[in-house]
């Protein structure tokens, strides 16, 4: 498979699930994947780790990517975010130790005075790139292909891709000129050609291509982790960097601690009930606004909200990031934003003023955890729901009754349900991208399939034998709340 593009490896893994062709790009792309996380970690675990993740994300979306995509330009790109977020995670011992051993690396490996200085900020040069201009850079001196592979790759004229490269190359001259590293574009290129991508073990290749093509099936926790927080991040980042950039603000020193532990003095309160029934609270309850630690902190959590346009609400034993998405009026959970440096721990909170509650709310989380929030229009890559088959048996117009859904590992079945519903669990529970109803059936549906679990192109193909529908990749615009530290 050595002579078989990109593009059609991709299709014959989202379209077969093929191992071949998934360990071809994992063989292919990995030395590129796995020197941007070395870049960032300088821990050979954790970049393994990352790149795992990478690939895992890939096998993913492999169904979403268009055939234009330059997947190595994805793949950098994907993997530089990856190993941001896992930065962000990481303590401040960690982020010494990195210093230390990034130096000690990069002498061994790249005693080039040049490539010691470029090194360190060359990601967030790229990141500063369009995404036409970073796909020229990784495949020009990332890949080492010739300019007429890169025209071919982009779609443009050999003469053209110079032209890109060439523009491409005097911005990150620009971008380290005002850093202090005054260098020309072409000791910029060469230092980026001869260092920028080292070989990784031989058999990282096969663990990756392993755990990655079965989705991470088998992957551990923490990389599995890794892998949700940058989904979420690749959702809202395409062509918006500087925008989730802007959340990572750190906490102040200080401000946290004795917001905690001016909460921690309360001696508890009557609607602290792991068992509470939502209409006697909001009734018996002096109406008040609160979120405090929780009572419960073992308990998976209960969160109840006023089924009349959701103005009174209460959770207990509850992240703060489920009472922001209450408060904000979020649907999807993957619709938002959040700084990843979120106190930690569940809450209990209620919110039963007789008017206005979640707008006291909103200032609650404002005030206490200084944060602010901001809905915003962003491109980014979605699923239309659309019927393909109309009239499907499995697609049954409902009868009276009281609305209900079930959903579990590999089934979902629904009674009075309409599309909006669907969807909805569709992007929440499964594909975690926006799913937009495109179906125009207005109506409320009983419905119950299955699939394989571990596949979720299977559960693709149900949907359109049992439902007659299908999921359609496109790009559109949608809206996203952004959370960000206010200091």
């Amino acid at each position: 498979m050595t002579d078989t593009p990109d593009s059609e490896l991709l299709a014959q893994f989202a379209r077969n699930n093929s191992g071949a062709a998934f360990a071809a790009l994992v063989e292919r792309h990995l030395a590129l994947v796995h020197s941007v996380a070395l870049r960032h970690t300088a821990n050979p675990q954790h970049a393994q780790d990352i790149a795992q993740a990478v690939f895992i994300i890939l096998a993913r979306k492999a169904g979403t990517l268009g055939r234009t995509t330059v997947l190595p330009g994805w793949l950098y790109h994907t993997a530089r975010l990856t190993a941001a977020n896992f930065q962000r995670a990481e303590t401040r011992r960690v982020r010494r130790e990195q210093e230390v051993f990034m130096q000690s690396t990069l002498t061994e490996s790249a005693p080039d005075a040049v490539w010691r200085e470029l090194s360190p900020q060359l990601d967030e040069a790229m990141a500063h790139l369009g995404r036409a201009d970073r796909d020229a850079l990784v495949l020009r001196y990332f890949q080492n292909k010739s300019l007429a592979e890169v025209g071919l790759a982009l779609g443009l004229a050999e003469r053209a891709a110079q032209k890109r490269v060439g523009r491409a190359l005097e911005k990150l001259r620009k971008f380290f000129g005002k850093r202090g590293v005054s260098l020309s574009t072409a000791t910029i290129a060469g230092a980026v050609a001869a260092n920028s991508v080292q070989a990784a073990p031989p058999v990282m290749a096969k663990t990756i291509a392993a755990v990655a093509g079965a989705k991470g099936a088998a992957a551990g926790t923490s990389t599995l982790t890794l892998v949700k927080g940058a989904l979420k991040i690749m959702a809202w980042t395409k062509a918006k960097t500087a925008l989730v950039a802007g959340t990572c603000v750190l906490l102040v020193a200080g401000t946290t601690t004795v917001t905690i532990k001016e909460m921690q003095e309360h001696q508890g309160y009557s609607w602290q009930r792991i068992d509470f029934k939502f209409s006697e609270v909001i009734l018996k309850t002096p109406p008040q606004v609160r979120i405090v630690p929780t009572k419960f902190p073992a308990h998976a959590g209960k969160l109840a909200v006023e089924s009349e346009g959701g103005h009174r609400s209460i959770g207990i034993s509850v992240p703060l990031g489920q009472i922001i998405q209450r408060a904000f009026g979020v649907e999807h959970p993957d619709r938002m934003v959040l700084p990843p440096d979120l106190p930690p721990g569940k809450y209990d909170y209620i919110a039963n003023l007789p008017n206005g509650s979640m707008e006291a709310l909103q200032k609650m989380i404002e005030e206490r955890f200084n944060l602010s929030a901001r809905n915003i229009s962003a491109e980014t890559n979605v699923l239309l729901l659309q019927v393909k088959q109309p009239g499907a048996p499995g697609l049954k117009p409902s009868g009276p009754g009281i609305a209900s859904s079930d959903i579990g590992n590999g089934y979902f079945s629904a009674k009075g349900g309409g599309m909006d519903l669907l969807a909805a669990q569709l992007e929440n529970s499964y594909f975690h991208i926006p799913v937009l109803d495109q179906t125009s059936l207005a109506g409320r549906y009983d419905f119950d399939f299955g699939w394989d679990q571990t596949n979720l192109d299977t559960l693709k193909q149900a949907l359109q034998d049992k439902l007659g529908l299908e999921l359609v990749p496109a790009e559109m615009p949608v809206e996203i709340l952004v959370v960000e530290r206010t200091r």
